[in-house]
C-alpha cells in the first residue's frame, strides 16, 4: 500500500479546462495564484474528448493543461475520466448502459452511468487508465490519482444477474444453503436451480428501493453491487500501477452514502478522500461525525477533503449561500477532524448545464472582486502560512462509535417494527451527545481492535454476524464498557432471527431478555426515570426488558402496561460492563448518560456554548486545539488552559477568548 505524503497541504479543487478556451486557462492560472491555490484536480469528466472512438485516443488538450499547470507550479490530482461514458460507447455497446430498479434500460446520459459488470466497460475503463498512467505517471507535479468519481448506483441488467449468480454460488456453494440463508420456503419461493436467482428489483422481490420481501437476498445484492463497483476501481488501479508504482490512488467518497461498504473499499485506497456537502438543515455535529467516519476508514489516517463548495450547492432543495466566514469555519472543521487537504468543486463556475449555479472560486464575473474569492484567498494564505505544521497529526480518543454498512442495509431493509427507524440517525444521536461535550470519538468498523478504547458504543447493532459476539464478549470480560441499544442482536448475516430470545448472542453479555418492542407514533414521548431520580423521555421504540443479572439504571414511567420496567440496564460481565438502552432517548437523557461516562473514564471534555466546537489533533508531543464558532454571532468561550499561541494570528491567547461570527482559532499547547 502506497502512503500519501504530500509536502504541503493541498489547497485547490476541480478544474475543467475542456469547458473553456485556452486563453481562459492562462488567465485562471494567475487569478488562482492570488488565492494561494496550489493544486488542481483535472480530467474528471473528459473520457469523450480523450477517446473519440474504440481505437482512437487524443491527449492534445490534456497535454496542454498538464504543461500549463506544471509551468505554473501547481500540484496535479489526475482523474481517470471514467465516471461518464462517451456517447459512441453507449450507442454501439448497449451492455454498458444500466438497467434501473424499475427494469428500465437506460440510454446515453447523466453520469455514473456504466453497468459495473459490463464486459465493454471493464475492457475500456482500465485501458484508458493504463494509457493515462503511461503518459503522465512520471509527471513531477503529479501527487495523486483520482479514479472515476463518486461511485454510486446499482444495475439490475442481465449481465449483473449472471454475475450475481456466480457471486452467490461462490459464497454459499449449494442451492440448498442459499434457500436456508434467504429463508426461501417463505411464500413458496424455493430455489431449484442457480438460474432461479433473480436480482431483487421491482419486477421480482424488491419491495421499494429500501425494503425487501427477502431481506437476505436484498442485502446480498447490496454486498454484490458494492463488490462489483469496487472491482471496477481495482481494475483501474491495477492498470495505473503498471506504469506508476509510487503515486497514491484514491476515489472520492460521499460520507454516509448507503450504497457502498466504505470500510471494505478503504482497504483498496491509499488515502481516503471525500466530498462534503451539508445542506441548510445539516447539524454541524453530523458534518463532524462524517469527517470522523472518513478518518476512521483507515484506522485514524488523515484524509483528503476532495470537494466542498465555496459558496452554494445547486443540487439541494435550497441553494443556500454560505454566510461570510462559514466556508472558512467548515474548512477548518474538516482539518480539525483529520483533513490534510482543503479542496473545492469547483475552481471556475460552469457557464451551462446542471452545475452552472454550483459555487466556484472564480465566479461567472471572472474577477477577483467577489466575497467568495476574497474569503478563499484569506483561507489559502492562512493554510500556506501553516505549511505542514498540522499534516499527519492524529486524534486521541477513548470512545469509539461503531458504524457498519451491512447493519445499515439490514436495518433499513427490515419491514417493521417501524418505518421511521433510520440507521444514520441512530448513530448520529449518540455522536451528537459526545459532540455537545466536545469529547473526541473515533468511528470504527465491527472488526476493529476494541481494546484501544475505554468505551465502545454500537447503537442498533441489528445484525450480529459470526464472531462479532465473541469479540464483544472478550472486550467486556477484559474490562471494557460496551453500550448497545434496542434492535440489537436480532439477526444473523442473512437477516434471519437469532432464535432463543432477543438480543440473541448478546443476551449473556447484556444480562437481559427482551420479550417485545412497542412502536410509538412519531409525536409520542414516553417518560422515563433514572435511578438517581433524573426525569427524561424516550420515543420511537420501547423494549420490554426482563433482567437476567443486569441492574436497572432507568425505568419507564406511568402510562403503559410496561410501566416501571427497565429501559436502561447495566451488567457486570467479567472485569467490564455492558449497557443496554431499550428505547430512543431524547437529547437530555443521552446527555445524562454521556456526562456519567465522561466522569467514569476521565474523558477530556470542554463545556462550551451551543455550536462552539473544540477538537484536538496531536503531533508527537504537540497538541493543536481547534476552537470553532459555527454560529453567525460573536461568542465568548472560557478555556481550561491559559496563554496559548493562536497559529492563525501568532498572538498569545488568554483563558477567555472572543470568537467572531464563524471565527476560528488554532491553539498550540
Amino acid at each position: 500500500m502506497v502512503e500519501a505524503n504530500f509536502k504541503t497541504m493541498l489547497f485547490g479543487g476541480d478544474y475543467n479546462p475542456e469547458q473553456w478556451p485556452e486563453e481562459i486557462w492562462l488567465e485562471d492560472m494567475q487569478i488562482l495564484k492570488q488565492a494561494a491555490i496550489n493544486s488542481a484536480t483535472i480530467n474528471v469528466f473528459s473520457w469523450a474528448l480523450l477517446q473519440p472512438s474504440e481505437n482512437e485516443y487524443d491527449f492534445t488538450m490534456l497535454d496542454k493543461i498538464v504543461a500549463i499547470l506544471e509551468k505554473n507550479h501547481y500540484q496535479i490530482i489526475l482523474a481517470t475520466a471514467t465516471a461518464a461514458l462517451p456517447g459512441w460507447m453507449a450507442r454501439r455497446y448497449p451492455d454498458v448502459n444500466r438497467t434501473d430498479f424499475n427494469g428500465q434500460v437506460h440510454k446515453f446520459g447523466v453520469r455514473h452511468n456504466a453497468c459495473p459488470n459490463s464486459p465493454t466497460f471493464r475492457k475500456y475503463s482500465p485501458l484508458l487508465a493504463n494509457k493515462l498512467a503511461a503518459r503522465y505517471g512520471q509527471s513531477k507535479n503529479l501527487v495523486c490519482w483520482h479514479i472515476s468519481n463518486e461511485y454510486e448506483g446499482e444495475c439490475f441488467c442481465e449481465n449483473c444477474a449472471k454475475a450475481f449468480r456466480v457471486w452467490v454460488k461462490a459464497k454459499y456453494q449449494t442451492i440448498e444453503v442459499v434457500n436456508d440463508a434467504w429463508n426461501m420456503n417463505f411464500w413458496g419461493h424455493t430455489l431449484y436451480d442457480w438460474e432461479d436467482i433473480v436480482p431483487p428489483n421491482c419486477l421480482a422481490d424488491g419491495f421499494g428501493t429500501d425494503r425487501g420481501v427477502f431481506p437476505g437476498l436484498s442485502i446480498d445484492y447490496k454486498r454484490f453491487m458494492s463488490d462489483s463497483l469496487l472491482q471496477n476501481y481495482r481494475d483501474e488501479k491495477a492498470a495505473i500501477r503498471q506504469f506508476d508504482s509510487k503515486t497514491p490512488i484514491t476515489t472520492n467518497m460521499m460520507g454516509t452514502y448507503k450504497g457502498l461498504d466504505y470500510f471494505k473499499w478503504a482497504k483498496e485506497l491509499d488515502i481516503i478522500s471525500w466530498d462534503n456537502y451539508p445542506d441548510l438543515s445539516t447539524p454541524v455535529s453530523l458534518t463532524a461525525m462524517t469527517h470522523d467516519l472518513m478518518r476512521g476508514l483507515k484506522n485514524g489516517q488523515p484524509f483528503m477533503l476532495m470537494e466542498q463548495t465555496p459558496s452554494q450547492q445547486n443540487a439541494q432543495m435550497y441553494s443556500w449561500l454560505k454566510k461570510p466566514g462559514q466556508m472558512r469555519s467548515l474548512s477548518y472543521q474538516a482539518v480539525a477532524h483529520g483533513a490534510d487537504t482543503v479542496q473545492f468543486f469547483q475552481l471556475r463556475r460552469s457557464k451551462g448545464a446542471t452545475e452552472k449555479f454550483h459555487g466556484a472560486v472564480i465566479d461567472h464575473s471572472g474577477t477577483t472582486n467577489t466575497r467568495v474569492f476574497r474569503e478563499t484567498a484569506q483561507l489559502g494564505h492562512e493554510l500556506a502560512a501553516l505549511g505542514n505544521t498540522l499534516m499527519g497529526a492524529r486524534h486521541h480518543s477513548k470512545v469509539a462509535l461503531v458504524f457498519d454498512w451491512e447493519n445499515y442495509w439490514a436495518l433499513e431493509y427490515s419491514i417493521g417494527p417501524t418505518f421511521l427507524l433510520k440507521y444514520v440517525e441512530q448513530i448520529h444521536q449518540y455522536y451528537a451527545a459526545f459532540y455537545r461535550q466536545n469529547i473526541s470519538v473515533d468511528l470504527i468498523p465491527l472488526d476493529a481492535d476494541f481494546s484501544k478504547y475505554d468505551l465502545v458504543v454500537a447503537p442498533v447493532l441489528y445484525m450480529v454476524k459470526e464472531g462479532v459476539d465473541e469479540a464483544i464478549r472478550r472486550y467486556v470480560k477484559q474490562g471494557g464498557t460496551f453500550v448497545t441499544t434496542f434492535m440489537s442482536g436480532m439477526v444473523n448475516q442473512s437477516d434471519n432471527i437469532h432464535l432463543g430470545g432477543y438480543p440473541g448472542p448478546l443476551r449473556d453479555i447484556l444480562g437481559i431478555w427482551v420479550e417485545e418492542m412497542d412502536a410509538l407514533p412519531p409525536e409520542e414521548r414516553y417518560p422515563i426515570e433514572f435511578s438517581d431520580q433524573t426525569i427524561a423521555e424516550c420515543r420511537m421504540l420501547c423494549s420490554i426488558v426482563h433482567l437476567e443479572g443486569a441492574q436497572v439504571k432507568a425505568s419507564y414511567g406511568a402510562g403503559k402496561f410496561y410501566e416501571k420496567t427497565p429501559v436502561v440496564t447495566t451488567h457486570q460481565f467479567g472485569r467490564g460492563q455492558a449497557v443496554y438502552v431499550g428505547s430512543m432517548l431524547v437529547e437530555s437523557a443521552l446527555d445524562h448518560l454521556v456526562t456519567e461516562w465522561a466522569e467514569m473514564f476521565a474523558l477530556e471534555k470542554y463545556d462550551t456554548p451551543k455550536d462552539i466546537e473544540i477538537t484536538t489533533r496531536y503531533q508527537e508531543n504537540q497538541a493543536y486545539v481547534f476552537v470553532i464558532n459555527h454560529t453567525p454571532e460573536v461568542v465568548k468561550v472560557a478555556l481550561p488552559f491559559e496563554e496559548t499561541l493562536d497559529l492563525l494570528t501568532n498572538e498569545v491567547v488568554l483563558k477567555e477568548i472572543e470568537l467572531k461570527p464563524f471565527g476560528v482559532k488554532i491553539l498550540q499547547k
